[in-house]
């Protein structure tokens, strides 16, 4: 969330979006029960559907017309902007997932995606409605509320070892995927840069603190 006054979505649009990008926490929740592989053709074929309309409202009039009808409100302007052309938030979810899933163990995978989804949207409404203070490029309310919310999930969700080092590097993940929030924008989606950035971070601090761990969980 931006500090700046210029915004494209009432805060009342912009709860209605951030409740359907919370429910997208099915996601990680669906993969913890189901084989990697099931994941995969799951989320390709969601992102491909996903993608492919983005592609066509920019080509086809009726097309954009009828997606704007129903979803327009919930755009933020770049995802309108027939120049640039960007994806919506939802098609760059759904391709982070993918990537995630693909590229991560199952538990990174889980928490990464945990930490955009629920620290994205309470750095959005946090920021937006309780921001005032310029931290980087964004607000520090906003900020800070993105690591309270990785807090929760380093707490909640499964655990390797259950030692204090295991929820230490979770702290330390969380802390560094906030930042890298406040710093995500324009072409750097934070969709994207979130998990990514935060992904290989936490691997690496598995591999180094904790060796020889399942973090496929099975």
């Amino acid at each position: 969330m931006q500090i700046e006054a210029d915004h494209q979505i009432d805060f009342r649009f912009e709860i209605y979006r951030k409740l359907i990008h919370i429910s997208s926490l099915s996601i990680p929740l669906i993969y913890y029960f189901i084989p990697k592989y099931d994941a995969v053709i799951y989320l390709l074929i969601a992102t491909g559907i996903s993608v492919f309309l983005d592609i066509l409202r920019f080509r086809d009039g009726a097309v954009k017309k009828f997606l704007n009808t129903i979803f327009g409100s919930l755009l933020r302007k770049h995802e309108v902007d027939d120049a640039r052309k960007n994806l919506t938030g939802a098609s760059y979810l759904l391709l982070a997932a993918l990537i995630s899933v693909i590229i991560f163990p199952k538990l990174i995978a889980i928490v990464v995606l945990c930490f955009l989804i629920l620290g994205d949207t309470m750095a959005a409404l946090i920021g937006r409605r309780f921001g005032k203070t310029k931290f980087l490029k964004k607000s520090l309310e906003g900020t800070f509320a993105f690591f309270v919310s990785t807090i929760v999930v380093v707490i909640t969700v499964p655990k390797v070892s259950g030692s204090l080092n295991e929820y230490l590097i979770g702290l330390a993940t969380g802390a560094v995927a906030a930042v890298v929030e406040n710093l995500s924008f324009g072409f750097f989606d934070d969709n994207l840069s979130i998990p990514i950035i935060s992904g290989f971070l936490l691997w690496g601090l598995y591999l180094l603190v904790l060796p020889g761990y399942n973090l496929n969980l099975n």
